[in-house]
């Protein structure tokens, strides 16, 4: 049994699972790639858009009939050539009967077929009804007439044409989007008008280039009244490469005093707009509006209407903040990515694209003419057959009243051939009258004479272009219409800077020991007046305007950056800046910096380092802040300060222990971050026991006096008595007298 067993498996091929998954896992991309989500460039369609618009004309649902339910519709389509599901499958209709989505809707719904608020708001299949619209005999008029390559369905009982014989390059003028493996395809409309015009021109013109063809193509033409405002440069170069991207902007205008959108970018949705607008406008990024309001209606479709809120708010201006900031302005990626005439996806230029395409409508035209030529043939010996029967009838009767195999005799006789044999058999005696003949002879001159019309036509190369071109005027003539989106070259939106949106107020933001901020108006506060939580006091504040920002350093050196107008009023206790920004477990905030970006600021540590550094290099936009201040090991921040004039101003630094040293500030260098210089000379070993350490340090202005507080004293050092402390930068500095050798505090005071 088990030898038996082992002869089974014997028989069976064995492979490495490493080589059959990456052989199925190929199989299933190509699969993806050719037979679901790239478009063939023949009739622009993907294999389940194709299998809908042949189920339906099996169905008889032409531009004149009734509608159907669409679920019928559907359950062929999955029932007979494409069995997957039906949601799929009817979504893929769905987006063939949307005006704003195909530029030339290949099916005509009725009932609730979406909007352009929300496409996906469609109702289900039992509920619509759907036929094709007449654009739809662009791809199908020509199926049965030996046109295309016809094959099995899925289970083999039914025949599916392969490809449709599409009259129009389809592949431009819907364009398409598909994801495969790999791979993505993004190809926007077109114009009829136009890019029939360019396979004229590449017709008459076979070496025409891209630039040329542009001439008739001018750009994209979406189903939106909107404004591409991509420059003419660019959209020639998307063309020439296949790949690029193209800008949608909306149109407005002015009724009175109020702003009128009257036209979306495509897949713009008005509702969304009005929110990502009304968001602004709740965190009063917007102050010059005053409302916006909705009055898009059934005759009018997109009607927006925002209301400034005065006659001097700039309108251009507002508007391009708009643009630069919601879905009014929108760009769309372009990838020309095609399933070729040999069955193979590539990305190509635009003269590529309608060269290939008209290959492909030359040999489609061939193929029917051919077809054409080979029936007329056919029914010419035919009809021949039948002239010599009415010329002989009276031995052609009695042949088959007496003869048991008539067929035989009258091939012999009249040297037939079978098929004209069998359709003299077929006769009946009605046509044996004397009109019958008149009307064969007609009808075979008529034939003749088409037939040596369609060889003529086969047998030049230019007859058929020129049949192809006049197909293409005719066709461009019914179908096509008037561009809709506009091409208008547009300067690049700029959003309103924030801060210029702001009121300009003075105001003061105070920090707490614990780490809390807040914000009060003016510059004349007292911040030890204000209620403070149970455990936390004043630590600092600074002074500014709320539409600059407010810059914080922890005790680890790290600087984070909050808008000052974003910051609780000092009615309250405030918020922790901890709730706003990530500093590191354990740190404290040690410092709090406004004002103009070129203001500079003294860093420092206690170890005796420092630098200058500008406030504009102390922003930063991450949450987790920046390091700014390297502090040497077993050392501290100290609280950064204000520098009024680099060039002239002193700074002083004070020791625990009562020394103190002082010289001019440009001795120090501007930093962006690091550790800096030495300042005052601390022995590292009393630096790492803290037995001294810098308690603070200062900058000193011309007439300032220098408060010193050690416990209960007071030392008020004069410009005189500075003189005896100035030094060089990095020395140990003098002694401070007798009762101030235990620092607390040192601070100036202005005269």
């Amino acid at each position: 049994m088990s030898d038996n067993i082992n002869f089974q498996f014997e028989q069976n091929e064995q492979r490495p699972l490493q080589d059959f998954a990456e052989q199925a896992y190929l199989d299933y991309s190509m699969y993806v790639i050719l037979d679901r989500a790239l478009p063939h460039i023949s009739d622009g369609l993907k294999p389940v858009q194709r299998r809908i618009i042949f189920a339906m004309s099996e169905l008889g649902l032409k531009s004149v009939s009734k509608y159907k339910k669409s679920a019928r519709t559907v359950g062929d389509v999955i029932g007979k050539f494409h069995p997957h599901g039906d949601s799929a499958c009817y979504e893929a209709m769905v987006l063939m009967a949307q005006p704003f989505t195909y530029r030339y809707p290949l099916i005509d719904g009725q009932g609730n077929w979406g909007s352009m608020d929300d496409p996906k708001s469609f109702a289900a299949m039992r509920y619509t009804e759907s036929k094709l619209m007449a654009y739809a005999e662009v791809l199908l008029s020509e199926l049965g007439q030996g046109t295309v390559e016809w094959r099995p369905n899925f289970d083999g009982t039914l025949q599916e044409p392969g490809l449709l014989p599409a009259r129009l390059p389809n592949i431009l003028l819907n364009g398409t989007t598909g994801i495969a493996v790999g791979m993505a395809t993004d190809i926007p409309p077109h114009n009829l008008i136009e890019v029939t015009s360019a396979c004229i021109r590449l017709l008459e013109s076979p070496k025409s280039t891209v630039e040329e063809l542009c001439e008739h193509i001018k750009g994209p033409d979406f189903p939106t009244h909107a404004e591409i405002i991509t420059s003419r440069e660019d959209i020639l170069e998307l063309y020439k490469s296949g790949t690029g991207s193209v800008r949608m902007r909306a149109v407005w205008e002015k009724e009175d005093s109020h702003i009128v959108i009257t036209a979306l970018p495509h897949q713009s949705s008005g509702s969304k707009i009005l929110e990502q607008i009304a968001a602004q406008m709740h965190a009063k990024k917007l102050p010059m509006l005053d409302d916006l309001r909705d009055e898009s209606d059934h005759e009018n479709p997109v009607r927006i209407v925002l209301i400034p809120r005065s006659n001097r708010v700039n309108c251009d201006d507002l508007m391009s903040h708009l643009f630069a900031t919601s879905d009014l302005e929108r760009s769309y990626r372009v990838n020309m990515n095609i399933i070729g005439l040999d069955g193979r996806p590539k990305v190509m230029d635009l003269r590529s694209i309608l060269k290939e395409w008209l290959s492909f409508r030359i040999t489609t035209v061939t193929k029917r003419l051919q077809h054409r030529l080979d029936n007329i043939l056919a029914q010419v010996h035919i009809l021949q057959g039948l002239m010599i029967a009415y010329l002989n009838i009276d031995e052609v009767i009695l042949i088959i009243r007496q003869k048991d195999k008539p067929k035989s005799v009258l091939r012999k006789r009249f040297k037939l051939s079978d098929i004209q044999a069998e359709a003299i058999l077929d006769l009946k005696l009605r046509r044996l009258a004397k009109l019958e003949e008149i009307k064969i002879k007609g009808e075979l001159k008529e034939l003749e004479k088409e037939g040596k019309a369609l060889k003529q036509t086969l047998g030049s190369r230019q007859r058929l272009k020129t049949l192809v071109k006049k197909e293409l005027q005719a066709d461009a003539k019914e179908f096509g219409d008037k561009r809709k989106s506009p091409l208008i070259e547009r300067q690049e939106a700029q959003a309103i800077d924030e801060t210029k949106l702001l009121p300009t107020e003075a105001v003061t933001v105070i920090l707490s020991t614990k780490g809390w901020v807040r914000v009060a108006k003016g510059h004349d506060i007292d911040p030890k007046t204000l209620n403070y939580r149970a455990e936390d006091s004043f630590k600092c504040m600074a002074s500014g305007h709320s539409n600059q920002n407010t810059v914080f350093i922890d005790s680890t050196g790290r600087c984070y950056t909050l808008p000052t107008h974003s910051l609780p009023s000092a009615r309250s206790h405030g918020d922790p800046v901890s709730s706003r920004v990530n500093p590191p477990d354990g740190a404290s905030f040690e410092g709090v910096m406004l004002g103009k970006a070129s203001n500079t600021y003294l860093m420092a540590s206690d170890a005796g380092y420092g630098f200058i550094a500008k406030l504009e290099d102390l922003v930063s936009r991450n949450k987790n802040g920046k390091l700014v201040v390297s502090l040497p090991r077993e050392s501290k921040l100290l609280p950064p300060v204000i520098v009024m004039n680099y060039e002239t101003d002193l700074i002083a630094a004070v020791s625990t222990i009562g020394r103190l040293l002082i010289f001019p500030l440009n001795q120090l260098p501007l930093l962006a971050k690091g550790k800096g210089l030495k300042i005052i000379q601390i022995p590292p070993a009393k630096l790492q026991a803290r037995e001294e350490y810098v308690v603070a340090m200062t900058v000193v202005s011309d007439n300032a006096i220098l408060t010193i507080k050690s416990g209960q004293r007071h030392l008020k050092l004069k410009p005189v008595d500075i003189k005896h402390y100035v030094g060089e930068r990095g020395r140990r500095g003098n002694m401070l007298p007798r009762g101030f050798r235990n620092i607390t505090w040192m601070g100036v005071v202005e005269t």
